[in-house]
């Protein structure tokens, strides 16, 4: 029997009774037009819960895709929140974390609606990148930045912070001002990146761009990457496919996308 630190017997905790009362508060919590709450809870005091813990979590999925929820009105856009709090178990205890939880329940667990953009689940993961690259922990190369005279005979390397993407809808170019309602014909390649001064940006891209970063990532000159993504393509002139991807190395060296 345990004390009360003076000598005295404290009182026995009924462990069911207080799990019960726990589940009841987090589902009220969670839920509070489908669950009530606790019996003898005070309205006045769940209320700062229910509102501390809603706009807590709205705050910063808000703050995590500010275009979607530029674009969707608020009826929309709480309503989507709300379910998300109510149906989303999340893995991952860390408020940096909840946008990529968001992310996972448009994808996997929300049901569409009429009023969707077409467009959704592609912007918002772009705009979950941003976040991503933001808050990575992944570092660039330390030191002064490297001059190269010579791009095919150097061994360019990946940036860990450069993601290469590809989307149906130009989505970095959507907003108010442009919401389309039908995908153009060809596809968008973007290329997201954070850069030595810890700024994410973006680069418009093509799949021949997409395709050179990816035999990038084996340790190859630039002459070697060249070569085989000629080959791949059956390229009617090498030697023109080199010159301009000798331009194209200098020019993601620049950026910082590529290094050596």
């Amino acid at each position: 029997m345990a004390t009360n630190g003076r000598g005295a017997e404290a009182e026995p905790v009924n462990e069911p009774v207080f799990k019960t009362v726990q589940l009841q508060f987090a589902a009220h919590l969670r839920d509070p037009a489908a669950n009530p709450a606790p019996a003898d809870v005070e309205d006045r005091r769940m209320g700062i819960y229910r509102d501390l813990i809603y706009k807590n979590i709205e705050g910063f999925i808000s703050g995590g895709f500010p275009i979607l929820r530029q674009l969707l009105d608020d009826r929309a856009w709480h309503g989507m929140v709300r379910d998300f709090v109510s149906r989303h178990v999340s893995h991952s205890p860390y408020f940096l974390e909840i946008s990529q939880e968001f992310l996972k329940y448009l994808q996997e667990e929300r049901q569409p609606q009429p009023a969707d953009p077409p467009f959704m689940l592609e912007l918002a993961h772009y705009e979950w990148v941003e976040l991503a690259l933001d808050v990575s922990t992944e570092q660039l190369p330390g030191g002064a930045p490297q001059a190269v005279t010579d791009y095919l005979a150097a061994r360019p390397r990946v940036s860990p912070l450069a993601w290469c993407l590809s989307y149906q809808y130009p989505v970095h170019r959507i907003g108010p001002d442009y919401q389309p309602r039908q995908p153009p014909a060809q596809p968008t390649f973007l290329i997201v990146y954070r850069n030595a001064a810890d700024q994410v940006k973006f680069m418009e891209s093509n799949a021949v761009t997409v395709r050179l970063l990816s035999i990038l990532e084996e340790p190859l000159t630039g002459d070697a990457a060249l070569a085989q993504l000629a080959a791949e393509m059956q390229h009617p002139d090498p030697g023109a496919l080199k010159a301009a991807g000798q331009e194209l190395l200098a020019k993601l060296h620049r950026a910082e996308i590529v290094y050596f």
